[in-house]
């Protein structure tokens, strides 16, 4: 009897291991096929949707554990990112993802054995669990112009903190989201939401975007926050 317990939670965990593999190969395909200069091909998922439909299949019964921690961290970030595009594609042509009522805060997504709304998936699952890693608001896209552009590939585990680390890196030198001025510079709303996220142990905004900038912005001047695009990010 212990020996047939025993085949049974190992043929288990080999299956689950090959829908966490499937998993990732399969959303890394969907983003290199789909995402273009970080614009989403709304059009074309919409017309040809099995893709998709495929991947939030393998996303809905996958197995996430916050103590395998980059297993974690990567699969929640390609479930917001692919509940995002597939709460857009269900009402496209749309404009803006403010236009579909609820988008973020009611519309529910079945991931991971459970049903979660995107700001469940942002605020609980990740920050949640790991309010220490800032960098999410420069992975998590959320449809709009104005947010840090999606990347052509899917965040895995074994790469997670490279991907990150490069994503945060290209957004906060990025001059249309980071605009620095003569006397000023204007930063994107994000900083404002999320102010507390930014200025920990007593850092300013302007602190905390030179870690990562290759032109460090004076620390004399002025901040400020342009406003929101949140036209649709497509093409």
């Amino acid at each position: 009897m212990k020996h047939l317990t025993f085949l049974i939670l190992l043929f288990s965990a080999v299956l689950s291991a090959q829908d966490t593999s499937e998993f990732f190969t399969k959303a890394d395909n969907f983003f290199q096929n789909y995402v273009e200069d970080g614009k989403v091909k709304y059009g074309e998922i919409k017309e040809n949707p099995e893709d998709l439909h495929q991947l939030l299949n393998l996303a809905k019964r996958f197995k996430a554990n916050p103590e395998e921690e980059e297993v974690y961290k990567a699969f929640w970030t390609n479930a917001y990112n692919l509940s995002v595009i597939d709460g857009i594609v269900k009402e496209y042509p749309v404009k803006s993802p403010l236009d579909i009522e609820g988008f973020f805060d009611k519309q529910p997504h079945s991931l991971a054995l459970q049903s979660v709304t995107l700001d469940q998936i942002e605020h609980e699952l990740l920050f949640g669990n790991f309010p220490s890693e800032e960098r999410f608001h420069f992975a998590l896209v959320c449809a709009a112009k104005s947010c840090p552009p999606l990347i052509s590939e899917a965040y895995k585990p074994e790469t997670l903190e490279q991907q990150l680390q490069e994503q945060t890196i290209k957004t906060l030198n990025d001059p249309a989201f980071i605009k620095v001025r003569e006397g000023e510079v204007l930063l994107s709303e994000i900083f404002k939401w999320y102010k507390e996220d930014f200025t920990k142990d007593g850092k300013s905004f302007i602190q905390y975007i030179n870690q990562f900038r290759t032109s460090k912005i004076s620390e004399r001047k002025n901040t400020g926050f342009y406003e929101y695009n949140w036209e649709l990010n497509d093409f």
